[in-house]
């Protein structure tokens, strides 16, 4: 049975391993995956004079490829080859003597190269940590840990911290996690710490020791939690009666339902059975708010896998895990590849958001590879949401998942009242309408939080030449360069490129250059200029660069001390701002005239995310949305029935145009330097394909952002009723593209499931 959408026959052999006819022989052959374009495994021959039984399926190998070495995983053994013996290379080096990747996420490994049609030593090479794809030995370091003494505890309290406020900042971190933090756990929570740790180490309030891998201890909750509600305890009751073997759950709850406190009872019995979980979250900055919880809960070791962290401290992460001695794991996309002694629970949060889908070499999506491990591994997987996906409920209308429902905040608040707020005519200050801005000044005026959100960051989209109308683009993208203003640059948000700010019009020579339109950094700038009295914090990728801002930013907002909130949809996503009363959002038009068949889903999930921050606690919450379109249906849907009623209605229109979920999707793209080699190649893909009935070839096309980065780009896109008809489509047509004469003149990459037309 098919779960979100993905097939889940058995796993087929590896591309390119060819017919395997020949004489046996003694020596087996050894099938390698070797980073490469290339969609196929390489056969090698093991080392002379080595242990006949190794290397093994799951070892780091060095081969020699091309008139390169290169490092590669070995998939499997063979006895024949279509390859001639005695054409064969051997084996340079055997790197691990045992297993370094378990058979099930080596399974895993190879259904996801045959599923996304992508090359197999470049999966395999992303199932381990950098280090190890180095050559690294796989051995686990000690790493050293900062705790606070008892001493510390008292000095929290100090009227010195006042005046040292990086200090306090280390202090009140350290003092919430009883094993402590490392340092690479310290540098993505906090700026500059070395020298407040110094500092505290010769007072005696913190000390740091270094510890080797240590057997997970026997986990315990720290501190109760808080009592559920009826909806709570029957979504925690079936979660639990799923434990032991394989079903997919929706955990559907509006913002604020409690969705985290039933991960948490459902984790505790996972771990009280000696099993481990995995939760992923979609974003980094999700993390630390989440980690807080756990830590205040949990007294079992945790690991933590994102980017942000040091190659040494994620390899130690992912060794951990693999042999048992950490129970959880909370990761971002890549830590569905963790391997596991014994699994219990996965745990999927935000299951709907975008990031789980990788956009650049191998394209897989997170969330979907989650519940194929999860039947793999015969364990729940519970998939959390305030906006379930369409396919998500889809799977839910067809019984493939179960439907957990969270109607009700679980403190009880209502949820807060929507309002759509006419814009057209009005002047506009702070890119606020008239009635927003009477209702901000009215709530900051009450002591109340208000959260302003534009999900579009810097100054201003455009600067624009007032006197001949020229505008600032991008050299090398079919766009327009967006002004920062603090840092005096524009960038271009979809290559990189940046330059200053010029002092005058480059076509006419006038000095009257005007910014057009709004960014966070311009909505913020304004709003504190008409507000002066009130703390503003904006949280946005440019204002959070360094590291700790956003950690201190997000305390500002919870703790209250910034009364004015501005920010993108990094704002809007799983944070717990309980003095929030109003959120205006800005531009809500944005989602709904997109060429992208998914725009209005994302825009109703972001707008309700948005709403979600405000009446959390004791007063109610009211949400404006400003629009030049009151009388959208969508909007009036969304206002009227909320999220049940936009997305059965949006269901409906999927299924009436024939889009995903009720058909599957693949897109060929291709880019180059020259203009004419991208269509090229399509049309030679479009020509390999032939007449099927059952295929919808749509293209070549261009992008709809036909230049970036310098490179031009078309798209062919590949529509099917049915799955099992993409697929085997696929199999037949994708190992005959990189055979095109077409294809030497082009990039080009084949995304199954697609989230992204661009």
């Amino acid at each position: 049975m098919p779960l979100h959408g993905l097939r889940l026959e058995p796993i087929p052999g590896p591309c390119g391993a060819g017919s395997r006819s020949g004489s046996a022989m003694s020596e087996p052959i050894i099938r390698v995956a070797v980073p490469s374009p290339l969609n196929r495994l390489f056969d090698y021959l093991p080392p002379a004079g080595v242990d006949a039984r190794l290397p093994l399926p799951g070892t780091r190998v060095w081969v020699p490829f091309g008139r390169t070495r290169q490092l590669g995983m070995v998939v499997e053994r063979a006895e024949t080859s279509d390859w001639p013996r005695s054409k064969m290379r051997r084996i340079l080096e055997i790197l691990d003597s045992e297993l370094l990747i378990p058979a099930d996420l080596m399974a895993l490994g190879r259904w996801a190269a045959a599923y996304y049609h992508h090359p197999p030593g470049e999966v395999f090479a992303a199932l381990m940590p950098t280090l190890f794809r180095r050559g690294a030995a796989a051995n686990t370091e000690a790493v050293r840990i900062w705790s606070i003494t008892p001493a510390g505890r008292d000095g929290l309290q100090s009227a010195a911290l006042n005046r040292a406020p990086r200090q306090r900042a280390l202090l009140q971190s350290l003092n919430v996690t009883s094993p402590g933090l490392s340092d690479a756990q310290l540098n993505t929570c906090l700026a500059r710490w070395r020298d407040a740790a110094r500092t505290l180490v010769a007072r005696g309030w913190v000390e740091s020791d270094s510890h080797p891998p240590v057997p997970a201890a026997p986990v315990q909750p720290i501190q109760p939690g808080p009592e559920l509600t009826q909806e709570q305890r029957r979504a925690v009751s079936a979660i639990e009666s799923a434990i032991g073997g394989f079903q997919a759950l929706l955990l559907e709850g509006v913002t604020g339902s409690g969705k985290t406190e039933v991960y948490l009872q459902a984790i505790l019995t996972v771990l009280a059975r000696a099993q481990q979980v995995l939760v992923l979250v979609p974003e980094i900055g999700l993390t630390p708010q989440l980690l807080g919880r756990f830590r205040a809960r949990l007294s079992a070791p945790l690991a933590v896998l994102h980017s942000a962290l040091g190659d040494r401290e994620r390899a130690n992460a992912w060794l951990d895990a693999r042999d048992g001695r950490v129970p959880l794991v909370i990761g971002t996309r890549s830590a569905v590849f963790t391997p596991f002694r014994d699994l219990g629970l996965i745990i999927v949060d935000e299951e709907h958001d975008a990031s789980y889908k990788q956009q650049d070499g191998f394209r897989y999506s997170a969330r979907d590879l989650a519940v194929w491990r999860a039947r793999q591994r015969n364990v729940p997987v519970v998939l959390g949401s305030a906006t379930p996906s369409l396919e998500a409920l889809d799977n839910t209308n067809r019984g493939r998942y179960a439907h957990l429902l969270l109607m009700h905040r679980a403190t009880g608040a209502p949820a807060p009242s929507m309002q759509l707020i006419d814009v057209r005519g009005c002047r506009m200050q702070a890119g606020l309408a008239p009635v927003s801005v009477m209702q901000v000044r009215q709530h900051l005026d009450r002591g109340e939080q208000v959260l302003v959100f534009l999900n579009r960051r810097g100054f201003a989209p455009v600067l624009l030449c007032h006197a001949c109308g020229w505008a600032a683009s991008c050299p090398r993208c079919d766009a327009h360069m967006t002004i920062h203003r603090l840092r005096q640059r524009q960038v271009c948000h979809h290559c990189g490129h940046e330059r200053a700010l010029p002092v005058v019009c480059p076509d006419c020579g006038t000095d009257d250059l005007i910014p057009v339109g709004h960014g966070t950094e311009r909505i913020a700038t304004d709003l504190a200029a008409l507000f002066p009295d009130h703390h503003l914090v904006r949280i946005d990728r440019d204002s959070t660069r360094q590291r700790g801002s956003l950690e201190q930013a997000l305390d500002a907002a919870t703790s209250g001390k910034a009364s004015l909130l501005v920010g993108t949809q990094m704002l809007a996503k799983g944070h717990h701002f309980p003095g929030v009363t109003l959120a205006v959002i800005l531009d809500v038009d944005q989602g709904l005239f997109s060429a992208d068949f998914r725009a209005s889903e994302r825009m109703a999930q972001l707008v309700l995310q948005v709403a979600g921050r405000a009446g959390r606690a004791e007063l109610p919450g009211t949400v404006m949305l400003q629009t030049h379109h009151p009388g959208h249906p969508l909007l009036l849907r969304l206002i009227e029935t909320g999220y049940p009623g936009f997305s059965e209605a949006a269901l409906a229109e999927r299924r009436e145009a024939g889009f995903p979920p009720f058909a599957a999707q693949a897109l060929l793209r291709a880019e180059a330097t020259d203009r004419a080699a991208p269509d090229a190649f399509l049309t030679a893909a479009v020509a390999l394909a032939g007449r099927n009935p059952d295929l919808d070839l749509w293209g070549p096309v261009p992008a709809p952002m036909e230049r970036r980065a310098g490179r031009w780009r078309a798209q062919l896109l590949i529509r099917t009723r049915e799955r099992a008809l993409l697929h085997r489509f696929l199999d037949g047509w994708a190992p005959g593209l990189e055979t095109l004469k077409e294809a030497r003149r082009v990039r080009w990459s084949l995304d199954v499931d697609p989230m992204e037309m661009y």
